[in-house]
């Protein structure tokens, strides 16, 4: 067994690497205009969808899109804004200098977010929660998602809470797969328990992600991934070390390439990695475990100090547009909260197990919810104790 060292899509650890950003779209500069600035994940919005909303907007407007390689970057973005000038910084002669902008005319209007990281930007007082009776569609999205985004000040899921995001886009944890080595067993993977089947042994990888992978195990054994007592599951970490024995390596993102080239027939990764690939590698296949997975989701969020106005809901309000929403999740091939009408003849072959997949199994998945601090290190614990 080798391992891949990696940071994943989805982790809490910040890059210190400056905000690579570029300006997808400006209207035209005035300072007495309305601005509306907004920091997305780059290709989670398609230029098609930005550039309708400028024509639909009915005053004149100063739009700035800039789209960002990474959540990570986003994520520190926000941690900048909320940083105290130095003493340094703040000297009388500096705040005279015509270029130097303050740090709060920087503040985007609105930045996406992953919801995995959604509640440490909560706890870190890094975002302000959004007003639910200000978006025309809120009352369309399914209780799943609003349940998902309504947190105590602790950033812990809270019915009683504030809405502090708007997913406007979501995916999942999939098994992915070369049909042509599965030929020869004569069988294609279903589910997490094919993973232990001894075919497979040191033929797969895993993501390097505690909450993924002793969850899949978890939901193999007919238990939730936000199982908050992991001893009270006594055949967990047997599980996990015969898992352990069989996967040939782990790895967050760099997973697909020893794949396309043989070195392993099938990989556990996040359908945004994977279905841009499928259509250039046909021997590649995707599938939903049908005993359930985990969900993630790009959402909205306002940063703190940023200006709450109607531009920012109407963008929201356009991302979830069934016409809106339906373009979003086909032209960057993930899935919609909101209801749309999408069928099969919308989809190219290669992602309809991902937007059209079985709603029994789409009960069965769930959200990676944060967990208290002495359980989350129990996850992580017991994770590195197994590979090591």
């Amino acid at each position: 067994m080798y391992s891949y060292q990696s940071m994943d899509r989805r982790s809490f650890l910040i890059s210190m690497g400056g905000l690579a950003v570029s300006q997808l779209l400006v209207g035209c500069a005035d300072s007495k205009q309305a601005k509306l600035n907004v920091q997305l994940l780059k290709s989670s919005i398609p230029a098609q969808v930005v550039d309708q909303f400028r024509r639909n907007l009915t005053q004149q407007v100063q739009v700035k899109f800039a789209p960002v390689p990474q959540l990570q970057d986003i994520f520190k973005q926000l941690q900048t804004w909320q940083q105290k000038p130095t003493a340094k910084q703040d000297q009388e002669w500096t705040r005279f200098i015509p270029f130097r902008q303050s740090q709060s005319s920087a503040v985007a209007n609105l930045v996406t977010l992953g919801d995995y990281w959604l509640k440490t930007a909560i706890a870190q007082q890094l975002i302000q929660p959004l007003e639910p009776k200000q978006l025309k569609h809120w009352s369309e999205l399914d209780a799943r998602w609003q349940k998902l985004v309504t947190r105590n000040q602790q950033g812990f899921p809270d019915l009683q809470g504030k809405v502090w995001a708007a997913p406007y886009r979501w995916g999942s944890t999939v098994i992915v797969y070369n049909q042509d080595k599965f030929k020869e067993l004569g069988w294609i993977p279903q589910d997490w328990s094919d993973l232990w089947r001894a075919e497979l042994k040191e033929r797969f990888s895993l993501l390097n992600h505690p909450r993924e992978v002793i969850g899949l195990v978890l939901k193999k054994l007919g238990k939730s991934y936000n199982t908050e007592n992991l001893d009270a599951v006594p055949e967990l970490e047997q599980q996990l070390r015969t898992l352990n024995q069989q996967v040939k390596f782990y790895s967050s993102n760099t997973y697909l390439q020893p794949l396309i080239i043989g070195d392993t027939w099938l990989a556990v990764g996040w359908s945004n990695d994977v279905v841009p690939i499928l259509s250039r590698y046909p021997q590649l296949k995707m599938i939903i475990p049908s005993s359930g997975t985990a969900i993630w989701a790009d959402l909205w969020v306002s940063p703190k100090g940023a200006a709450q106005d109607d531009l920012s809901s109407q963008w929201i309000d356009f991302c979830w547009q069934p016409n809106i929403a339906k373009q979003i999740a086909l032209r960057t091939q993930s899935n919609s909260p909101i209801p749309t009408n999408i069928v099969a003849a919308d989809i190219p072959a290669s992602f309809t197990s991902l937007l059209l997949n079985n709603r029994e199994v789409l009960d069965k998945s769930e959200f990676l919810l944060p967990l208290q601090p002495p359980i989350a290190q129990q996850y992580e614990s017991l994770f590195s104790k197994i590979k090591a």
